[in-house]
């Protein structure tokens, strides 16, 4: 029973000394990758879970960590650091989501492609609209604004004749039709409406 007290203290003021910090700022988001990021007086940047800031407040905005790479936003434009604050992109998109399955989609001049984990292009720019991969296939849009999904190398696996699509979770994607949705799965048969 004291070894149960003594963990249940150690616990209390585990937290206790987590809250202090997250106090210091104006937003605190969950611990990602070792990391979280933080905001106060409009900069962005990253703490480790004890509260002490790894990658300076610096950046207007700034997204989640995952798979140990986070987009950034200076100056109007999104690049990508590692989890130890090294940069692996120059800062030259305008839009940036997080990595999934080990790429990110990004856009220049409002088209869109993806990167990969060493921040070269891998799926060039060719498309209206992106989004991250989830279960080997990722929603695009062509230059109609059609929706799609794509494989890794940048192909259509199902072609663009949705309005929407989302991603894929446990083999099935919501997709949208003018006002109908409905789910199919990878083949690109309905499962439900």
């Amino acid at each position: 029973m004291k070894a149960f007290i003594t963990a249940l203290l150690a616990m209390f003021i585990l937290q206790a000394d987590a809250q202090k910090w997250e106090k210091n700022y104006d937003y605190v988001d969950n611990c990602i990758c070792g990391l979280s990021m933080v905001k106060k007086d409009g900069k962005v940047g990253y703490v480790n879970k004890e509260g002490v800031v790894m990658i300076p407040l610096k950046f207007d905005e700034g997204l989640t960590f995952n798979e140990g790479y986070a987009a950034v936003k200076q100056s109007g434009k999104w690049r990508y650091l590692d989890s130890t604050g090294k940069f692996i992109t120059d800062a030259v998109y305008d839009d940036a989501y997080s990595f999934s399955n080990g790429m990110a989609p990004v856009a220049k001049q409002e088209k869109y492609g993806y990167i990969d984990t060493t921040g070269s292009l891998v799926i060039p720019l060719n498309f209206n609209n992106a989004r991250s991969f989830s279960e080997g296939l990722a929603p695009a849009s062509n230059q109609k604004s059609f929706w799609g999904y794509i494989d890794r190398s940048g192909n259509w696996v199902i072609k663009p004749a949705y309005d929407f699509a989302d991603s894929f979770e446990n083999g099935k994607a919501r997709v949208m039709k003018g006002s109908a949705v409905s789910y199919i799965d990878k083949s690109n048969h309905t499962v439900s409406e």
